[in-house]
């Protein structure tokens, strides 16, 4: 079971919803943990929530030299949770540009300037903990998710390779694909969300994960072994179970 007491753990998106949720669990856990992302009044506040040792160093992961001039900052870590992402729901017909961009250039970009930046060192050095919040809208394509999705299928792609060529190292990835998680984001869908979980309950579970050597975990059960079993079936079976007509 991994330890945290003194650790230095990194949280990309860790000012608000599940990643500020996560850095309380870490922090209580003995931790200390940095928190990143782009509101430095958020930042500010969700440091002070924090039951132990905590800072915060803002970053935006759409820039390789904010990322660079963090890391300079920071110093060396030893484990970090990518967990920045945004999200606008959209249709094929509501086709956004600048949104899509917005989202792949963060949830996926976002984690290729991340890691092109941190696991050179960790390689070297034969040691470190990713973690990577995919989503399980990356399994396969849905409604109204034009932009999302594809992010995040190429998070759980990337992450997947880098499993497969890190394991068996002392470079531990870890990747948890979460259903509908009640954030600010999440408040923007204008449907219902099957077994919605609140940021404290999804933080428990990647916690738990993240103390276990496992490398993947999907949750909640329901939901996710249906997205699972769902990659299975015919497209046709597929997507008249889930698609817009």
């Amino acid at each position: 079971m991994r330890q945290f007491v003194g650790k230095r753990y990194w949280l990309i998106g860790g000012s608000e919803g599940l990643g500020l949720a996560l850095a309380k669990k870490l922090s209580g856990a003995g931790a200390k943990v940095i928190l990143s992302g782009r509101d430095e009044e958020r930042l500010k506040t969700a440091v002070a929530e924090m039951p132990g040792h905590a800072e915060a160093v803002p970053v935006d992961v759409q820039s390789d030299e904010s990322i660079r001039t963090a890391l300079e900052t920071i110093g060396e870590v030893d484990g970090i949770v990518f967990n920045a992402g945004v999200y606008w729901p959209m249709t094929a017909q509501e086709w956004d540009r600048k949104a899509i961009d917005a989202m792949l250039d963060t949830n996926l970009m976002g984690l290729v300037r991340l890691v092109s930046a941190v696991l050179p060192g960790m390689i070297a050095r034969d040691r470190g903990h990713l973690v990577v919040t995919g989503s399980i809208a990356g399994f396969r394509g849905l409604p109204g998710a034009i932009g999302y999705a594809a992010s995040k299928a190429g998070v759980v792609g990337l992450t997947e390779s880098l499993y497969a060529d890190l394991r068996g190292t002392g470079v531990d990835v870890q990747l948890v694909n979460p259903g509908f998680v009640n954030t600010r984001m999440t408040a923007k869908n204008k449907f219902r969300m099957p077994f919605i979980m609140e940021p404290d309950a999804a933080a428990r579970h990647i916690f738990e994960h993240m103390c276990s050597d496992n490398f993947r975990l999907n949750f909640p059960a329901p939901f996710s072994s249906f997205f699972r079993f769902a990659q299975l079936l015919p497209d046709g079976l597929f997507f008249r179970l889930v698609g817009r007509r």
